[in-house]
């Protein structure tokens, strides 16, 4: 691991091996210049600045993601928006470790979702070139996502610790996976019956005398977003309950700077990084479950790096005694980071924030202009060796983008592929009889684009490409449901939990209505547009439906979908989107992206 010029990091949990470079680094670490740890008009040598640097929703993107999933939005001086091409773990290496010259006190941490739904290059090795990765970056600190349940506690358990996989064995002979060196925290995850956090609740960062405390935990509707075996035997708690609970904690072992690593989030009036969403303007600002959490955590916590909606934002939310408080999230993929200013005052050992304003916390872009880091260069190349077999094979062909993770629009030309590929896959009689296939908007997450991102060629899909975009191999389900469970199903996705952020299904061929976004809730449907074929929806009748077990199991908030009977198993989900790809596409006659107009919006 490259050595931090003049950093040094000390986290409760460490290696042996991260122990010893952490003695190396106090060991070379050379004199401040005067001044260096002064902090913003106070006294000499009273107060010091701390970098906290932050990411989150990193997703296992090794390599600059394809298509829109690659960009960033940015605001520019006359009011028009620019796209700007970011992400690659090459780039955000090089991008933190620039960042850090210069400040002696650098913290790094993240906010989950570091695994899970992952491209090839991470997925196809159950994500442990992503952890290496993180581990040569710096990375000090995590908490816990909701996708790093996927695969169950044993596989995050072993993420952390170390160790081959129970099946899959070790991928280079003669080496052992040596798990994380920076720990995982699960401080509102505990075991049902032992009623203990399944990993660390926190943990303390010291720096030459300087301490700050982290609470990491991830968003207490994990269950509802992630599949039932997935959680099993884990009991997940109350958001601020938990943060308030912890600061009390490191309160009273007198640590009183006191950063949230929390993997729920927020919507920013804007989509571009750069938004300032402190603006006062009429609809400005920030929404969603982050801004009611923040308002209720403790003033003890500073600070609140957050993640979970892939949004980019720096904003100051006051805490319960009014004092402003900076909200944070680097949208995903590695295209972004968070640079945040922690001034903290050596005499009361917290961090001041009478002085907190916009410029204490800024996203900058994980731009690929600048130089790759050669060790990051080195570990993609390593790995995609061992991938290459899998990942290249061709399976199908496209005559341009088709968006998926980057549409705009409730329903996504991919969106239209995939539940067609679903239906195609189970609508045989001895396949499960299927009539239509649902698709849940979340599971799709990339576009396949044109241009070739190796030697393939341009329009050329290989598997690894799909695989980006149905990373989960979730096995398809045949059901019955009846028509006024399916229009249920409809409704829910405007209402209840997903009344505030809605989640559109994905549609297959046949099945069309209209959603009506100017009206509230389940009324967003309007019941009598629902068809299949041409038919108006039969409330009384039984249809075959074709979906994933995740949603299957009610996940994405749709609980009427646990109530199905009469369940087939079908193939993967990923094994159905190749086989259409291979059946409805050549290199003479190409898959042209769908109009998606299944689905009527009223705005």
């Amino acid at each position: 691991m490259p050595a931090r010029p003049q950093r040094r990091r000390t986290i409760s949990r460490l290696t042996i091996g991260a122990a010893v470079l952490a003695a190396a680094a106090t060991v070379t670490a050379t004199a401040l210049p005067a001044g260096a740890e002064t902090g913003h008009g106070a006294r000499a040598g009273r107060t010091v600045d701390v970098q906290l640097l932050s990411f989150n929703d990193f997703h296992g993107n090794l390599e600059p993601p394809q298509g829109s999933s690659g960009t960033v939005e940015e605001l520019q001086p006359d009011g028009s928006k620019k796209s700007v091409a970011a992400g690659g773990v090459e780039y955000l290496a090089q991008s933190l470790r620039t960042a850090r010259k210069g400040h002696p006190y650098s913290v790094t941490a993240a906010a989950g979702d570091l695994v899970g739904a992952s491209p090839l290059l991470s997925g196809l090795f159950h994500d442990e070139p992503t952890i290496e990765a993180m581990n040569k970056l710096g990375l000090d600190v995590t908490s816990v996502g909701n996708h790093e349940f996927d695969e169950g506690r044993a596989e995050l358990t072993r993420l952390q610790k170390g160790g081959c996989h129970p099946k899959d064995g070790c991928y280079v002979k003669g080496r052992k996976f040596r798990g994380a060196d920076f720990p995982y925290l699960t401080a509102n995850v505990t075991d049902e019956k032992s009623g203990k956090p399944l990993l660390k609740p926190y943990t303390v960062w010291k720096h030459k005398g300087v301490k700050i405390g982290f609470i990491g935990l991830t968003l207490e509707g994990t269950p509802d977003v992630v599949s039932a075996n997935g959680v099993k035997g884990l009991k997940f708690h109350d958001e601020v309950e938990t943060i308030n609970k912890y600061a009390k904690v490191l309160d009273r072992q007198g640590v009183k700077a006191i950063v949230a690593l929390i993997h729920e989030g927020g919507l920013p009036a804007s989509t571009s990084y750069n938004y300032n969403c402190d603006s006062p303007g009429p609809g400005d600002g920030i929404s969603g479950p982050i801004t009611d959490i923040a308002k209720h955590v403790t003033p003890k916590v500073d600070a609140l790096v957050t993640g979970h909606t892939h949004q980019a934002y720096a904003c100051t939310i006051p805490d319960p005694s009014g004092q402003p408080r900076t909200v944070t999230s680097a949208a995903s993929y590695g295209k972004l980071y968070t640079d945040t200013t922690l001034t903290y005052d050596r005499r009361t050992q917290d961090i001041v924030r009478t002085r907190v304003k916009a410029p204490d916390a800024v996203n900058h872009v994980v731009n690929r202009t600048q130089p790759k880091a050669a060790d990051m260069t080195s570990l993609i190349a390593r790995w995609n060796k061992l991938a290459a077999p899998v990942a290249n094979r061709p399976v199908g062909h496209i005559s341009a983008d088709i968006a998926g993770r980057g549409a705009e629009a409730p329903e996504s030309p991919l969106g239209d592929v995939i539940s067609d590929a679903q239906l195609e896959a189970t609508k045989a009689a001895d396949k499960g009889g299927a009539q239509l296939a649902l698709m849940n908007p979340g599971g799709i997450r990339s576009d396949l684009a044109f241009k070739a991102s190796g030697s393939e060629g341009d329009g050329v899909v290989t598997y690894g490409e799909a695989f980006t975009v149905q990373p989960f191999t979730n096995m398809m389900n045949v059901v019955d449901l009846t028509g006024a469970q399916l229009l249920t199903a409809l409704q829910q996705q405007v209402s209840g939990p997903n009344a505030a952020s809605p989640k559109i299904l994905q549609v297959s061929k046949g099945l069309t209505y209209t959603l009506d976004m100017k009206k509230s809730g389940a009324d967003r449907v309007v019941k009598d547009s629902v068809k299949l074929n041409g038919t108006a929806l039969d409330p009384a009748k039984t249809y075959r439906v074709a979906l994933n077990e995740f949603l299957a199991g009610g996940g994405d908030g749709f609980p009427v979908l646990k109530d199905a009977k009469n369940k087939y198993v079908g193939p993967s989900d990923l094994d159905a989107f190749t086989a259409y790809l291979t059946a409805h596409s050549s290199a003479s006659d190409p898959l042209t992206p769908p109009k998606a107009d299944r689905i009527t919006v009223v705005k």
